[in-house]
């Protein structure tokens, strides 16, 4: 058996550089959403103190950026608590082991993350959880909004949630997101896929006060739906109306309906946003209440409930008017074989497809740890085939559409670290006109400069210097350098040529 397996190995390898060499010579995006989640619900944190747990996301978040992830989801709101300073809400069991309990010795997880994803040019996304109150692992509640209003929340299979249908929770939610956004330099805001409770089979959900109160004579599951929608809306409008370039996003259940419940759904056999979940995915993204939209397409190629194939075609063709992610679960992409290649897991079959459709604009990794730890070289097939160069995000004109003003003043200059390349930053009228990030190139002698090829871009940083690898000055390049906004509005170029 120990012989098989690593034949096995050997042939995935040579069959994964294969592969790889043929998708490196397609042309690579420029732009594209490359996310990883870091979740706190599975204890990896828990009691592990300030030092290792910074030192677990140091690695992490370097291996992260050898893959060229853009984007890191980190989890800071499990269940109506919180993993950084709050006034509002009381500090994660996930973090300390109990909840209310404050770190010791004292830090900000959310802060250090923000500045240690943006020291390497990704964006950070704080994600939260917006119903769930207490799992089946918290022993009680110590948030003062729980104390004060326990007749908001309802019970349900172990869990306590706070009631969708109660107008005054949606707007204490919407005040947790705005003081998350207001006193952190996040990029985004992120919630999951937790809207109504995942259902219980002869379990009925218990909000018969709150559909007495508010539901109006509606039937109760369009009533539920709608109260998402309300909440959806509510938070997209908190979000940009404290700081406009705060991206919004949602990573939902990876199935809207089924055909045989809507002639519009997916050739499809299982749990469903719409109805099950009361959370109508495709509303959102038509009256552009999201930003952008990550379906957990976690299956794989080939499975008869809920193929990942038929997932990935149905949302491109339905959801197309935001950006389309989609979440990517990576042990299962490893554990089934390519439907074509027996000798192959499914990394290149998913990633190929998906490159082929107009809509997607990338994937997010369920979850970081797993997509670190490279199982069957699938980091390596990223590396080496989908992600070999930077990228961008996806653009979102809605939000901000006008380019940053050029770099001034681009230089070389001697320093005891060796020859620098310095730029001046732009001027900018207000702060979605500075710039916040710079892109570098490089092409050699007699190379066309263009910087829609992403293959030349050497770094995204948000100095305004680079040190240049000076190697006797004889051989002549030309570096360009451009500015990003915060919704990485990309500027016209500055030409510098210089000899290395």
């Amino acid at each position: 058996m120990k012989h098989n397996s690593v034949f096995r190995s050997i042939l995935i390898a040579i069959a994964l550089l294969a592969a790889s060499g043929s998708a490196m010579a397609q042309l690579q995006p420029k732009r594209e959403f490359r996310g990883a989640w870091i979740q706190c619900v599975n204890n990896q944190w828990n009691s592990v103190g300030r030092d290792r747990m910074q030192q677990t996301l140091t690695y992490q978040l370097d291996e992260l950026q050898r893959t060229n992830i853009n984007v890191i989801m980190f989890q800071v709101r499990a269940e109506g608590d919180a993993l950084y300073q709050s006034q509002l809400e009381p500090w994660s069991r996930y973090l300390t082991g109990q909840q209310g309990r404050v770190p010791a010795p004292y830090w900000d997880p959310l802060q250090w993350m923000v500045e240690e994803c943006h020291r390497r040019g990704m964006e950070l996304h704080a994600w939260i959880n917006p119903y769930r109150a207490k799992t089946k692992g918290t022993p009680q509640l110590t948030s003062l909004y729980y104390q004060q209003h326990p007749d908001r929340f309802f019970e349900y299979d172990g869990l306590w949630l706070f009631d969708p249908g109660i107008p005054e929770n949606r707007q204490y939610i919407c005040q947790v997101a705005q003081d998350i956004v207001s006193r952190y330099d996040v990029d985004g805001l992120h919630i999951d896929d937790y809207f109504y409770p995942y259902p219980v089979a002869g379990l009925p959900i218990p909000d018969d006060r709150s559909y007495a109160m508010y539901g109006g004579g509606m039937d109760r599951n369009d009533w539920r739906r709608q109260n998402v929608n309300l909440f959806i809306r509510e938070l997209y409008q908190t979000i940009h109306q404290t700081k406009p370039w705060v991206k919004f996003g949602v990573s939902p259940f990876g199935i809207y309906r089924n055909q045989k419940n809507d002639p519009n759904g997916s050739q499809t056999n299982g749990l469903q946003n719409y109805d099950d979940l009361y959370a109508d995915v495709l509303e959102w993204v038509r009256q552009g209440w999201i930003d952008y939209n990550v379906p957990q397409i976690y299956w794989e190629i080939g499975n008869k409930a809920a193929d990942y194939a038929t997932l990935v075609r149905w949302w491109n063709d339905h959801a197309p008017q935001r950006p389309l992610v989609i979440g990517q679960d990576v042990e299962r992409t490893v554990k089934y074989a390519d439907t074509t290649n027996p000798q192959m897991h499914q990394v290149y079959q998913k990633y190929n497809l998906q490159r082929s459709l107009p809509h997607v604009a990338g994937s997010c990794q369920w979850y970081a740890k797993a997509c670190v730890d490279n199982p069957q070289n699938y980091t390596t097939a990223l590396r080496q085939a989908y992600h070999p160069y930077p990228a961008l995000q996806p653009q979102m004109p809605w939000i901000d559409g006008k380019a940053p003003g050029k770099v001034r003043k681009v230089a070389t200059v001697w320093t005891r670290d060796g020859l620098m390349l310095f730029w001046t930053a732009p001027k900018g009228k207000n702060l979605l006109d500075m710039a916040t990030r710079y892109v570098v190139y490089r092409f050699s002698k007699g190379e066309k400069v263009d910087t829609a090829d992403p293959g030349h871009i050497i770094a995204i940083t948000p100095d305004t210097h680079l040190q240049l690898p000076y190697a006797g000055g004889q051989t002549q390049y030309t570096y360009v350098v451009t500015a990003l906004d915060r919704l990485q509005n990309e500027s016209k170029p500055v030409k510098k040529k210089v000899k290395l």
